[in-house]
């Protein structure tokens, strides 16, 4: 819009003035029931909606995960929906904990339709709906508001009827008027109140689902949450109604929606994995459910192999899950940040005390969840490119190499990394991190060339080791030899006898990589050319001063300019 532009083209919808609000101030402390409809309103707006056997393996998936009500069809609008509810029932394919559902608009053939496709189900929902938005009742249907509810109890009467006609099923019943957050609130309670009437059998036990949609996402959350409080204190039997939520991502809200919503009464939440659906989809219950498995509250979903959750709903639907999507994104437990990689680093490795410091096993710097929970390894928790620091560098080569470089070294390694990062203008793989640290520490180009090293006690006095050194200087072999009170220090003194000198060593580390007969030390040595440089080398060998005296031309060769 420009600033030439009128803003009356669109105004805020009024807000619903119901007193002393209760939700803002509650908290969510269980699990709400769970809706799939994928298969249904998720399916629906595909553009290329899935076949028999996709939807089938997507059932099976939806089972897996935990799902006990799962929107399955539109039988009455495809024949391919009515196939796939048939297939269900006929060859006995839902589990015994598992209720199917069926979308119907209020229309008798449609109802009857419906029921042929559910003949024999044991545990099934019909989910009738009927728009009641002034919207839709003056523009689309050109009907009142008393038509409308005369539609629906017809509808729901026909219903009631025919889920009696089936005594080994236990059919129940869903209503939905649409647009409910577009609709006049008390009409809302109007309509459902003549519905409840019309069924006429729901108890606690068995409660009749009252499914409130934001179906168009127009208000705000708050806005949703006021209705859906409103509608829980004035329905007239609460205890024995079901009160489930649709929340639509029109306005990218649909997460924060629902978890008002819940906070103001709801009971049940309907939405989509990533938040498939019309336009900017349904809510995400990976999302949402996962927000409140990360506050310690048991979801009765098991997301723990979330990648093979990712691939599967991708090959069927050809949709692929945005990369940064909450829990499911491929970077979403990524860093690049060289201060985040530092602080995750950290807090991975110093988790003990979280439980008396935070009342939880789990607090780690910018990570909320635990990836593990999700399926998701640390070795691909931080990755690097031009923005990455010291720290991710130490963690990459720590985690996937087993090699744990000294803390005062790192800058001088981050240093490198990052220059070739700057290169190659990309984001840089583990290998190729390895390689730049094998290249620049421990095979760095220059002019030394150590061809043996022998240092064994000396002959006439035990305290000291004799050295025996032959190196390669600019291509020239050369062969020294010298004493010192070790074997590093023997090296040192045989390259101050053959003029190598201006450099000082007064300590170095050392660790063993891998395990049993594979094992190898590694050396890091850091070498002093002056007050201000010193220069890290690197040598491994599976003899710890072999390794030592390689870290010690290296780091020679590294300081040469």
């Amino acid at each position: 819009m420009t600033k030439s532009q009128s803003n009356s083209k669109y105004a805020p919808l009024p807000k619903l003035n119901i007193g002393e609000r209760k939700w803002p101030t509650k908290e969510i402390t269980k699990s709400p029931d769970w809706c799939s409809v994928d298969l249904r309103d998720g399916n629906q707006a595909l553009p290329n909606p899935m076949n028999p056997e996709q939807k089938m393996e997507y059932f099976k998936l939806l089972c897996d995960i935990g799902f006990k009500t799962i929107e399955i069809a539109f039988p009455s609008a495809s024949q391919d929906d009515f196939d796939f509810t048939r297939k269900l029932i006929e060859e006995k394919l839902i589990p015994e904990d598992v209720f199917i559902m069926g979308l119907c608009q209020c229309r008798e053939h449609l109802i009857d339709r419906t029921f042929e496709s559910f003949a024999g189900v044991e545990r099934g929902i019909v989910h009738l709906y009927i728009a009641t938005s002034k919207l839709h009742m003056n523009k689309v249907f050109n009907i009142d508001k008393k038509e409308t509810i005369a539609r629906a109890v017809e509808a729901v009467t026909q219903v009631r009827q025919k889920a009696d006609a089936m005594p080994n099923s236990d059919i129940r019943l869903e209503f939905s008027p649409e647009e409910f957050t577009d609709t006049d609130i008390d009409f809302a309670l109007e309509i459902c109140e003549k519905v409840f009437k019309a069924w006429g059998k729901a108890t606690v036990e068995k409660p009749l689902i009252m499914n409130l949609p934001a179906t168009v996402e127009r208000r705000p959350p708050n806005h949703y949450a006021d209705m859906i409080e409103y509608f829980g204190n004035n329905f007239s039997e609460r205890e024995k109604i079901k009160i489930s939520i649709h929340s639509h991502n029109d306005q990218g809200m649909a997460v924060a929606g629902t978890e008002l919503a819940i906070l103001a009464g709801a009971d049940r939440v309907e939405g989509t994995l990533f938040g498939h659906g019309e336009r900017t989809g349904n809510v995400d219950i990976v999302t949402f459910a996962n927000n409140l498995y990360s506050r310690g509250i048991p979801i009765g979903l098991d997301f723990s192999n979330m990648k093979q959750i990712v691939k599967t709903v991708e090959r069927l639907t050809g949709m692929p899950v945005y990369y940064r999507q909450p829990y499911s994104g491929e970077y979403v437990f990524t860093a690049f940040s060289g201060s985040h990689q530092d602080a995750i680093r950290k807090g991975i490795n110093h988790q003990e005390g979280n439980k008396g410091l935070f009342n939880m096993d789990w607090k780690v710097p910018y990570l909320h969840v635990d990836p593990a929970d999700l399926g998701s390894s640390f070795e691909g928790l931080i990755r690097i490119n031009s923005q990455s620091g010291k720290g991710g560098v130490a963690w990459v080569l720590e985690t996937d190499y087993g090699v744990t470089v000294p803390k005062l070294m790192q800058p001088e390694l981050g240093k490198e990394v990052q220059k070739y990062s700057d290169e190659v203008g990309r984001e840089i793989t583990n290998n190729e991190i390895w390689n730049i640290f094998e290249q620049k520490f421990i095979n760095p180009e220059g002019p030394y060339k150590l061809l043996k090293y022998w240092p064994r006690p000396n002959e006439n006095e035990p305290t000291l080791i004799h050295g025996e050194l032959k190196i390669e200087i600019d291509g020239s072999e050369k062969s020294i030899e010298a004493n010192g009170n070790g074997p590093i220090s023997a090296f040192v003194n045989c390259l101050r006898e053959i003029g190598i000198t201006g450099f000082k060593i007064d300590d170095f580390e050392e660790e063993a990589v891998g395990n049993g007969a594979d094992a190898k030390a590694m050396a890091y040595v850091p070498i002093k050319l002056d007050e201000k440089t010193t220069i890290w080398g690197v040598g491994t060998d599976t003899n710890i001063d072999q390794a030592a005296v390689k870290a010690i031309i290296a780091g020679l060769n590294r300081g040469i300019k």
